[in-house]
């Protein structure tokens, strides 16, 4: 490989043939598990979008049912959004709006609670979110600030100490988890399997929260970068105004966009210097491709290492004080190919 020729060509798909590859996995691995179909959470975004419609391609729609669950800080626009895709592949689906659970869970209190640590002031009528600095500015230790908007519209900014931030993210993390137990819920009772949508970036990068959007059966797209992603949604015929959305986390009652407040580069980038790092290419190679200096490339690799060690442990499987070899989960690949 040319370090010189590295770009988003680098990153291009055969549409048709991966999808025609996931297509056959998903179904392989149905068969293998006795399962009628799949559930897929829906949130309006791009990957969940793309995984719903590998489903349908893979299953027929009558096999593929979609979960709409907004709760209290979802944008307005995300339930239309997620409703999109299930009619423009004509899947059943169900709305579960899950805020009174989070509010039984104490979700929204803990949340407060933990936000006025820093803002003492901070109650009904705000809102907030909460961001990191840019990777690419300085080598200083990256601490999580929340953004905070009184209810006459102003905003501030302020450092949350360790403390405040845990508890912001444990909180927060209970939208993911009961979004999944609802997923489990429908599965469990179609005798379908769960879906879960992370794209490479964020399954390499831990974007995922431990037994909450992190658990699923399959995971049909974790090995695509998120360019890779978007090639197929329009392969797949994806509605546009989801294609065209830039992606939220649609978890804070703030905007909250998944750079600034996780990868801290739009995504084209971050899949660049991703894919460049794991080519084993210089950071001084990937200066034209992205626009970065060889400096901040080469802050972006060492973020990425730095994730991969810190989030390490979101990827595994409960740990056994003593191995049980007679038992063994894991289904052969080589049985995988087109049938």
């Amino acid at each position: 490989m040319d370090p010189s020729q590295i770009g988003l060509h680098s990153l291009a798909v055969d549409a048709a043939a991966e999808t025609d590859r996931i297509a056959d996995r998903l179904r392989y691995y149905l068969t293998s598990t006795k399962r009628r179909g799949a559930v897929v959470a829906l949130s309006g975004g791009i990957d969940s979008s793309v995984t719903a419609a590998l489903c349908v391609r893979a299953l027929g729609q009558d096999r593929v049912f979609g979960l709409h669950m907004p709760e209290r800080a979802s944008s307005p626009e995300t339930i239309g959004l997620s409703r999109s895709v299930s009619d423009a592949f004509g899947f059943d689906s169900a709305v579960e709006e899950i805020s009174a659970i989070l509010d039984a869970a104490g979700c929204y209190r803990r949340y407060d609670d933990s936000v006025r640590k820093v803002v003492p002031d901070y109650g009904p009528g705000w809102r907030s979110k909460i961001v990191l600095p840019s990777v690419t500015d300085s080598d200083a230790l990256r601490i999580y600030s929340v953004v905070v908007e009184d209810p006459d519209g102003n905003q501030s900014r302020h450092r949350l100490s360790t403390d405040a931030y845990l508890g912001v993210v444990a909180a927060t993390n209970f939208k993911q988890r009961v979004r999944k137990m609802m997923e489990y819920y429908h599965a469990d009772r179609l005798n379908y399997v769960t879906t879960g949508t992370p794209n490479r970036l964020e399954y390499d990068q831990g974007f995922f929260v431990k037994l909450g959007d992190g658990a699923a059966d399959v995971k049909p797209i974790a090995h695509l970068y998120k360019s890779q992603v978007y090639a197929l949604a329009e392969y797949l015929g994806v509605p546009e105004a989801i294609r065209v959305r830039p992606s939220t986390t649609d978890t804070y009652s703030l905007a909250q966009s998944q750079e600034e407040f996780y990868f801290s580069l739009p995504h084209q980038l971050m899949d660049l210097c991703l894919y460049g790092h794991n080519q084993g290419v210089a950071p001084e190679q990937l200066t034209q491709a992205t626009g970065l200096t060889a400096e901040q490339v080469e802050r972006v690799f060492r973020d990425i290492d730095q994730k991969r060690k810190t989030t390490a442990y979101l990827h595994l499987e409960p740990q056994l004080a003593a191995e049980v070899p007679e038992i063994s989960h894991t289904l052969p690949l080589a049985d995988a190919g087109r049938r």
